[in-house]
C-alpha cells in the first residue's frame, strides 16, 4: 500500500444518502481477480446510459468538480460486502472518502486497502457541501497524523476517530501481512522465551 500522511485537494461533491456498494461498483463488473481497471466502472449506472454514453447529470461526469476526496451523504458503503468498492474508488483516485456515516464492512475494506474514511458530525458535512458549492475549487486538508479535516478557505476542523493499528499501518503503508513483517524481530523474540513441553 502506498503511505498516507496528508492531502491537500479539491474535493467532488455527492450528497445522496444510503450509497450502497452495487451502486458504487455493480455486481456484473465483479470479474477481475486482481485490483486494477474498477475505476472506469464507478457508479456505473449512475455516469453512464445504456448506450454507454456519459450522463450530464452526474457529477463525476462534470469538469468542474475535481480531486481526490469524495465527500458522500450518510451511510455511504452500505449493502453488500464486496471489496471491489474500496477498490473502484481507489482505482478512479480517490484517497478519501468524507461521511457522517460509513457501513461497518466497507469501512473496514476501505482502510485494509488504503482508503481512508473519515466520520464527521452532520454538521460539519454539510458545511463541507457548502464550501464547494460556493467554490468548487475549494481545497481540503486532511492530516492523517493529528486526525482532522480542514476547510481551508475558513480554516474550520473537525478532528475524527480512527483505530490506531489502522493508523499505523496507513502512515507507514502496511497491509496487515506487512505489518506482521515488520513485527517479525519482536515476534521471534516472543518465540524463543516460550517453554515448549
Amino acid at each position: 500500500m502506498q503511505v498516507f500522511t496528508h492531502i491537500k485537494s479539491t474535493a467532488i461533491p455527492l450528497p445522496i444518502e444510503d450509497v450502497d456498494t452495487d451502486q458504487i461498483i455493480p455486481a456484473r463488473f465483479l470479474k477481475a481477480t486482481t485490483r486494477a481497471g474498477f475505476g472506469e466502472n464507478l457508479f456505473r449506472d449512475w455516469r453512464f446510459d445504456q448506450n454507454d454514453q456519459k450522463k450530464d447529470g452526474f457529477v463525476l461526469n462534470n469538469p468542474t468538480y475535481q480531486g481526490e476526496i469524495l465527500i458522500a451523504g450518510k451511510n455511504f458503503g452500505c449493502g453488500s460486502s464486496r471489496e471491489h468498492a474500496a477498490w473502484a474508488l481507489m482505482d478512479y483516485g480517490f484517497k478519501v472518502v468524507v461521511s457522517s456515516f460509513f457501513a461497518d464492512i466497507f469501512k473496514g475494506n476501505a482502510l485494509n486497502n488504503g482508503l481512508l474514511t473519515i466520520v464527521i458530525p452532520p454538521t460539519f458535512l454539510n458545511a463541507i457541501f457548502e464550501a464547494i458549492e460556493e467554490n468548487p475549487k475549494a481545497t481540503f486538508t486532511v492530516s492523517l497524523k493529528e486526525q482532522f479535516i480542514q476547510i481551508d478557505s475558513s480554516g474550520k476542523k473537525a478532528v475524527f476517530d480512527i483505530n490506531p493499528y489502522k493508523k499505523t499501518c496507513l502512515l507507514k503503508g502496511y497491509d496487515d501481512i506487512d505489518y506482521l513483517l515488520s513485527r517479525k524481530e519482536a515476534i521471534e523474540a516472543f518465540e524463543s522465551q516460550q517453554i515448549i513441553f
